[in-house]
């Protein structure tokens, strides 16, 4: 034990097995959302890219959990080849985090205009499959908007009863068309203007893993060189 601070070992040992809890609750949560069709069927998990969400927060649960491993078993064995496995593993998710921040900011009008055209693809909305459009009704019941981009129009001559206000008047969020009224919003509105008010949340979730991140590769390195001394 000599040259190696008690406080410092522990300190980064109890990091680590909280990270390590966190890559479990992440891991079994995903697992068992992926595997459930009744948890599927209520949170209207039915469509391929929801499912994908779902696959890559089981792959970063996976990795989260064995970074903690390593970060548990490193600190509490002392072992330096253990801590240089951490230390390079979360280096590399920090990394990659500030890369994507940037590219995102950088090739931000760009990611847009791809995003629209995806979303122009997919119009009509009644043309795509049954799964899709229940998911997609079940949204506009909720948020209390009608259609992807261009609002009513993007169902085509189909318009759901999902776009119809539940009001005979006209009002600030409806529109008028061939003797009903439609919600004016559209869904990609209301899901932009979410995250436009959540915004500062998101910054703060991002910077708060930052720190952690950090704290993790500070600790790792001191008790990693502290244990080259010995």
């Amino acid at each position: 034990m000599a040259g190696v601070s008690k406080c410092l070992k522990y300190s980064m040992f109890a990091f680590n097995f909280l990270f390590w809890l966190c890559g479990c609750v992440i891991l079994g949560v995903s697992i068992w959302v992926r595997v459930s069709k009744s948890v599927q069927q209520e949170l209207n998990i039915d469509g391929g890219s929801l499912l994908s969400a779902v696959d890559l927060m089981i792959a970063v649960g996976a990795i989260i959990m064995v970074l903690g491993f390593f970060g548990c078993c490193g600190a509490i064995r002392e072992s330096r080849c253990l801590l240089l496995l951490f230390f390079i593993g979360l280096f590399l998710i920090l990394a990659l985090q500030i890369t994507a921040g940037v590219l995102g900011a950088v090739y931000k009008p760009k990611i847009e205009a791809q995003l629209n055209q995806t979303f122009y693809k997919l119009l009509p909305l009644s043309g795509q499959d049954e799964s899709f459009k229940t998911s997609f009704e079940n949204i506009q019941k909720e948020s209390q908007c009608c259609g992807l981009v261009n609002g009513y129009t993007d169902w085509g001559a189909n318009i759901p009863a999902s776009c119809i206000c539940p009001t005979t008047s006209r009002t600030n969020n409806c529109i008028y068309f061939a003797g009903k009224n439609y919600y004016k919003e559209t869904c990609l509105g209301v899901i932009s203007d979410f995250f436009k008010n959540h915004l500062v949340i998101i910054i703060g979730i991002a910077f708060g893993l930052a720190a952690v991140e950090i704290f993790g590769l500070v600790f790792s390195m001191i008790l990693y060189c502290q244990i080259g001394k010995k």
